[in-house]
């Protein structure tokens, strides 16, 4: 009879092999999700024997949809993101830790602000940088927003279990279109829009391109496309000296400060990711 130990590191030797870097905590969320336990109950019942089968069956039969390419946060339901879990499934993209540095700039921002700010996260897919923002800033009224109903279903539930439903709402837009008029001013706009222009979806590794959502993804052409109509249409909304914050690709920084100044903003900044790409542009309204 196995241990839990025992399930754990085979599942690793598995995950290894098949050339996954992160193979030493997929095999512990993995383990934990089939069991039924938090990673530190595994890591504390570790010794214990695993007398229930049904385990190791969940277990291998998450090790094949791992091993055929699907993200893990997809197969366990789960992932974290600035602290917070967060469900997430097929109709949002898994968060990255390269995305904590967006929300963390405009945590800085908000606070800098003070009181009864007001934020509205556009493309909010999980609502992992809205929620961030809410949990970090007192008294900040958070909305998400998103064009995928299925998506703006995984941000209520996010609300729900982060204890954040007080502070944002989940309304349904499109931001190639013209905001609604209703939405009110905003002290910040922020988004991760899709940025991956059409020749690099090929290129993505199969994990992301065959299992996260398209609509999350693909940028148009240059990967530009969401980036301008939310510089250009959404300003509108800003109060004085608002800022807009958002992500984009490797490469594609110089070209969204050229964006941002055609569209009216000033004392535009970058912020670099974990890698040390320029990920995250930053413009104040004019």
């Amino acid at each position: 009879m196995e241990t839990y130990n025992d399930i754990y590191l085979g599942s690793r030797r598995k995950l290894r092999a098949a050339g996954i870097a992160a193979h030493d905590l997929e095999a512990r969320l993995i383990v934990a999700h089939a069991a039924g336990k938090s990673k530190e109950e595994l890591i504390s019942s570790s010794r214990m024997f695993v007398t229930d089968p049904a385990i190791k069956r969940a277990v291998d039969a998450m090790l094949a949809r791992r091993l055929s390419g699907e993200p893990v946060a997809y197969i366990v339901g789960e992932w974290e993101f600035y602290g917070l879990p967060m469900t997430v499934d097929e109709s949002v993209i898994v968060p990255r830790v390269d995305t904590e540095v967006l929300a963390e700039v405009v945590i800085k921002l908000m606070k800098r602000r003070g009181w009864r700010t007001r934020v509205i996260d556009l493309c909010a897919g999980s609502g992992c940088v809205g929620l961030a923002i809410a949990a970090n800033v007192p008294n900040c009224r958070i909305v998400l927003s998103d064009v995928s109903e299925r998506a703006l279903a995984v941000c209520r539930v996010n609300m729900l279990r982060n204890n954040l439903s007080r502070h944002v709402t989940a309304i349904e837009v499109d931001v190639m279109e013209a905001p609604p008029s209703l939405l009110g001013a905003f002290d910040a706009i922020v988004s991760n829009p899709p940025y991956i222009p059409t020749r690099d979806l090929e290129t993505l590794d199969a994990s992301v391109r065959d299992f996260e959502p398209l609509q999350a993804l693909h940028g148009g052409p240059d990967g530009l496309y969401f980036i301008r109509a939310i510089a250009s249409n959404w300003a509108a909304l800003l109060k004085p000296a608002g800022n807009i914050v958002l992500e984009c690709g490797a490469g594609q920084a110089g070209e969204v400060r050229e964006i941002f100044e055609d569209s009216g903003f000033k004392d535009i900044k970058t912020y670099p990711d974990t890698l040390g790409i320029e990920r995250v542009v930053v413009g104040t309204l004019k």
